[in-house]
């Protein structure tokens, strides 16, 4: 990577950056119109980091963390929050707009403080723990498929044979969707998370507004059956609380469930693809891995450098509720600010030879799950199924290589549209 210092002329008298006079440098730097940075970012986050910590982007209209301590500073200040602009016309996005107001992610204390007790409280009632099991009979099944095919074709994309199904019957498990509809799923979640990237299109919105609408009313008429036929799911754990004394309201109920269900597989099959073609472009990190699949702490380890090195959420956004400083710039009430994750998790300040995959990375305090009162809930569930799903895999079918590979032309979300392998 190439020496590149701050330009003079972009640093105030008192040596501060100035982020409201570095806009031509920044958008240069990361121009997401640019196929090539969308398609490896990493180089120009490196290049953003050297001109400062905090940067700001006209473009995006958005003020940019870069390094680790900026990004963990941004996601732990209580003075910039999630705060949710309805889009409009509202009687286009009603749904869409109340999933997001009502749910986890785009709520603020006290709303956020209730509503991640009452789901916490679900999860630590033995679900994560008991799925363990599961989630290898499920892999297995899936493996099995996979295996057919690659004796058919020679190679199988492991995205739609393995990653992508995985996490979807398991999160769909958990809740207790029945088989039958789990089809659906997938489907729904795909075109409303469109909504997060930057670009959309108009056809991209009709989607989200559909699937939010048709998604949210199957969850509905599911937890109206769960109020009348309670079961051990998760979903029946949800409308208990909707029902008791410290109450989801409908809304709440709906909005978590979809929630549960777009977040808990997409950081899971994003973290697989990405983390597993980082793992075969390195050939000796994956001749030593094939030697310790029996250690658990060597697969955990494996699997948090799966999240670190090519992070499936890129960029998770704040809005300044009042003025805040950040490495030195003023953050000005109502601005809005991104921790930029990927750059986070490459920051050399933290991690030593941070382009590089090292599977038995030691101290990797990586921000793949955020931080701060939103730190990913469904972590333990995501790290379960990376670390069943990994050596399941490798187990079953030794070294791959990657012979034909696509990325998905989205940011904020990133991952392979496919992941094609065969034998090594």
């Amino acid at each position: 990577m190439p020496d590149i210092l701050p330009d003079p002329a972009l640093v105030s008298t008192r040596g501060l950056m100035d982020h409201r006079r570095m806009t031509v440098s920044a958008e240069t730097v990361l121009d997401l119109a640019d196929p090539s940075v969308v398609a490896d970012p990493y180089p120009h986050f490196a290049r953003l980091r050297e001109v400062a910590p905090v940067v700001h982007h006209e473009g995006l209209g958005l003020v940019l963390a870069t390094s680790r301590a900026a990004c963990d500073a941004v996601l732990r200040d209580r003075r910039l929050g999630r705060i949710f602009v309805p889009r409009r016309p509202e009687q286009d996005w009603d749904t869409f707009n109340w999933l997001h107001a009502d749910s986890i992610l785009d709520s603020e204390p006290p709303k956020q403080t209730r509503l991640r007790r009452l789901v916490a409280s679900a999860f630590g009632r033995g679900h994560v723990q008991r799925l363990g099991p599961r989630i290898e009979q499920l892999a297995a099944g899936l493996l099995d498929d996979a295996e057919e095919a690659l004796a058919r074709d020679g190679q199988v994309d492991v995205l739609a044979a393995y990653a992508e199904p995985l996490p979807v019957l398991v999160i769909a498990e958990l809740l207790g969707f029945p088989e039958a509809d789990r089809h659906l799923l997938r489907p729904w979640s795909q075109a409303i998370v469109k909504m997060y990237e930057v670009e959309r299109s108009p056809e991209a919105e009709l989607a989200a507004q559909r699937a939010a609408a048709e998604f949210a009313a199957y969850v509905q008429d599911l937890a109206d059956d769960r109020a009348r036929h309670p079961g051990t799911d998760l979903l029946s754990d949800l409308v208990a609380a909707r029902d008791g004394s410290d109450r989801l309201s409908p809304h709440e109920l709906v909005a978590t469930a979809v929630l549960l269900l777009n977040a808990g597989h997409e950081a899971s099959v994003n973290g697989f693809g990405n983390g597993l073609a980082s793992l075969l472009a390195a050939p000796d990190e994956l001749t030593a891995v094939m030697g310790r699949l029996g250690d658990d702490a060597a697969v955990t380890a494996l699997v948090e450098e799966m999240l670190r090195h090519d992070s499936p959420l890129q960029l998770f956004e704040r809005t300044a509720t009042k003025d805040v400083e950040v490495a030195g710039v003023r953050i000005g009430t109502g601005d809005k600010v991104a921790a930029l994750l990927g750059a986070a998790n490459r920051d050399p300040a933290v991690f030593a030879e941070p382009d590089r995959f090292r599977a038995d990375r030691d101290a990797n305090p990586h921000l793949a799950f955020g931080a701060g009162i939103h730190f990913c809930l469904g972590a333990p569930l995501a790290r379960l199924e990376l670390q069943v799903s990994t050596r399941a895999l490798l187990r079953r079918f030794g070294r791959l290589q990657v012979v034909d590979s696509a990325r998905r032309p989205t940011f904020v979300l990133r991952g392979y549209e496919h992941l094609t392998v065969a034998p090594a």
